[in-house]
């Protein structure tokens, strides 16, 4: 894999108005790209990956559930995070060669309020740039709590004061990230975003990562974590996306 730009359908993934909206939003939506039978499996088998977790691998916070360590939880969330789309926004923002950095499930939970805005990854932070990414499990709707971004904030040289992550009413500038089952959020980790308020009688499920240049520190210890059988199944790609 020394040669991975080079793999066939990486450059040019994205389509050239969502590469764009990529670079000047600093976020986009790319609807049902999992089509809704494949979807209702990767569904199925996320209830059951949460259902059978060990509670070391589980955080409760105050607005949601998160599950760590989803690459190795089965067959279903293998090529999630090898979408040329995403390694295409990867190359286009993070400019050199990356790696996956963590990939988790988030169930943000039913009647909660919208989460503080904030950034994955400040500009001036070490290990800079990250790309993140967010499948939606069901679909995200203004009610449910989609998730906010504030656009162009990626390239703010500072955060004023005001939303400088103890913001939880609505920015006047504010997109929400909307879009049904199947569809991916890929954004830039310095643009302000977080959950909106789930006003809804339901739980919002989805699967999360984010991508780091191939020197910085992995979030996850994935190489640590990987499982014999999860290495016998995946191709070169995946493994090469792991460090492993």
């Amino acid at each position: 894999m020394d040669d991975w730009f080079n793999v066939p359908g990486v450059e040019h993934a994205l389509a050239p108005d969502a590469g764009k909206q990529l670079g000047e939003m600093g976020f986009v939506v790319i609807p049902s790209l999992i089509p809704p039978e494949r979807i209702s499996s990767i569904a199925a088998a996320y209830d059951l990956a949460i259902a059978t977790a060990l509670d070391a691998d589980v955080r409760t916070g105050s607005t949601s559930i998160r599950v760590t360590d989803f690459v190795n939880r089965g067959a279903a969330f293998d090529t999630l995070y090898t979408f040329p789309e995403l390694l295409d926004a990867c190359c286009r923002v993070i400019g050199q060669e990356f790696k996956l950095s963590v990939m988790h499930a988030r169930t943000l939970m039913p009647k909660v309020p919208a989460g503080d805005l904030h950034v994955d990854f400040a500009s001036d932070a070490e290990g800079f740039p990250m790309v993140g990414f967010i499948l939606m499990v069901d679909d995200f709707r203004p009610d449910n709590g989609a998730t906010r971004f504030i656009p162009g904030s990626h390239t703010w040289p500072t955060l004023p004061n005001e939303i400088d992550g103890h913001e939880r009413a609505g920015h006047d500038t504010e997109v929400m990230a909307c879009g049904p089952a199947g569809s991916l959020i890929v954004y830039n980790g310095a643009v302000l975003h977080n959950h909106s308020a789930n006003v809804s009688e339901m739980p919002r499920r989805s699967i999360q990562g984010a991508y780091i240049r191939r020197t910085a520190r992995s979030g996850g210890n994935l190489p640590e974590r990987m499982t014999a059988e999860t290495l016998a199944r995946i191709g070169p790609m995946a493994k090469y996306l792991l460090d492993v």
